[in-house]
């Protein structure tokens, strides 16, 4: 796929989608200043938006003042929760607007996340608008229907200490416990 500097690209990133794909995945954190870096690849930034679920935790505003620092316009929503005690926290329908919103201003739209509920926007948006879009996901939790729709992809996961802040430190301090085989 072709990418060039005078290309104009916005970047939308479902937070919450990264992030516990990191987790359960690597049990990392997301660098997403590598993210972004990697998302741009040397083109015109017109936008990056990273959408957040608001909890009220203080770690959570240092990590949001963190994301603006970055060069994110940070929006954020927050924490449904229903009398049942079910929660919910998406921003599908948001990122989805915004990107339609901003198309036509841009030659590329880069989503990050690898939830298939994108699928419709991926085809919107290279059908009716004329954008490329591109995937920045981990592979193993990133719809193949996804990947197969968008223009290009890559795939966080193949280079994770790249895209990953984790907790080494951390890791070392816990013994290698495997179980004993017998011969």
């Amino acid at each position: 796929m072709m990418k060039h500097k005078e290309q104009r690209v916005g970047v939308f990133i479902d937070v919450a989608n990264m992030y516990h794909s990191a987790k359960n995945l690597y049990g990392a954190k997301v660098n997403f200043g590598e993210v972004l870096k990697t998302s741009i690849a040397g083109r015109k930034l017109i936008r990056a938006i990273a959408y957040v679920i608001r909890s009220e935790s203080e770690e959570e505003r240092g990590f949001f003042g963190a994301l603006s620092n970055q060069g994110f316009e940070v929006k954020a929503k927050d924490l449904q929760i229903f009398a049942g005690g079910a929660k919910k926290a998406d921003w599908d329908v948001g990122i989805a607007i915004d990107a339609i919103k901003m198309a036509d201003k841009l030659d590329s739209v880069v989503i990050v996340s690898g939830d298939g509920d994108y699928l419709p926007l991926v085809t919107y948006l290279k059908e009716n608008k004329g954008c490329q879009v591109e995937v920045l996901a981990f592979g193993k939790t990133t719809s193949a229907k996804l990947v197969e729709a968008v223009d290009d992809y890559i795939d966080l996961g193949a280079d994770p200490k790249r895209y990953l802040i984790d907790n080494q430190k951390k890791m070392k301090l816990i013994p290698d416990i495997r179980p004993f085989k017998k011969k």
